[in-house]
């Protein structure tokens, strides 16, 4: 039975770097939401495990098992054909390939399938939340999930087409044992009251991602001149940026004013939650 799944953008409001364990995994603190956009995938069942990919950021996207859907897909013992449309960049700190492999998983699951417990683990730390696909704080190597009740966040993500290895930013790391968040996240009555408090977190990995690529800098300090703007962080590792606005006509009016000013970047107006 051919089965369809909107694999969403993941975005990290905040990421703050705690540790590094003996095996090289860094420990993170970090609040991730999902955004109503991202890739689409449609799994049919067969005799043999194939993938196709097609959409704006297709190109140069394996269809082997160099593919994380495809390791998911054969690492849970499932044969079929996959249809992949890839509507979000590569290498931009927004989880494409790993929420890919999570809605594959996600849709075996949900049709009463099993999947061996250390699986999306095994494929990344992002794989576990991006299953979740819901806002939660992720700790340790992302193997602590935990829900959170946020209000729905009115956003503008912005990529400047620069795709950033997860691994030279973490290597740029100044220090990897900076403080957590606070134990408690609070429950938020408005957007407002959500950015306000996230102003008073960070990205650690921030600092040396814009060593990498300095284009991050100047998205940021664009969306931080947009009107009506609430707060703006870099997501994950890079190189998307995420600006908070207090409706969606202002996070569309910001994304008319950044797109006509730099028309060969990404940007899309979406809700987080």
């Amino acid at each position: 039975m051919t089965a369809e799944a909107l694999a969403p953008a993941k975005v990290n409001l905040s990421l703050h770097v705690t540790g590094r364990r003996d095996d090289g995994y860094h420990l993170l603190d970090s609040i991730v939401v999902f955004a109503d956009f991202g890739d689409r995938l449609r799994l049919t069942p067969g005799e043999a495990l194939s993938l196709a990919v097609d959409g704006p950021f297709s190109g140069g996207v394996p269809t082997d098992d160099r593919n994380l859907v495809w390791r998911a897909l054969e690492g849970a013992g499932w044969t079929g054909q996959v249809d992949l449309h890839k509507a979000l960049p590569h290498g931009a700190g927004i989880g494409g390939g790993s929420s890919d492999a999570a809605m594959a998983l996600r849709i075996l699951t949900d049709q009463g399938g099993g999947i061996p417990d250390g699986l999306p683990l095994s494929l990344g730390a992002d794989v576990p939340v991006c299953m979740y696909a819901r806002a939660a704080r992720m700790q340790g190597i992302g193997e602590r999930i935990a829900p959170l009740n946020l209000p729905t966040l009115p956003a503008l993500l912005v990529n400047p087409g620069v795709a950033v290895p997860t691994g030279a930013v973490f290597s740029g790391l100044e220090s990897r044992d900076n403080a957590p968040m606070p134990d408690h996240v609070p429950e938020f009555a408005a957007v407002e009251d959500c950015a306000d408090w996230l102003l008073d977190q960070r990205n650690d990995l921030e600092p040396p991602a814009m060593t990498v690529a300095p284009e991050i800098e100047r998205v940021l300090s664009d969306l931080r001149n947009t009107r009506n703007i609430l707060m703006a962080r870099m997501s994950g590792s890079g190189s998307t940026c995420v600006a908070l606005y207090p409706t969606m006509k202002a996070a569309h009016f910001a994304a008319y004013v950044i797109g006509a000013e730099h028309p060969d970047w990404w940007c899309v107006a979406t809700q987080l939650s």
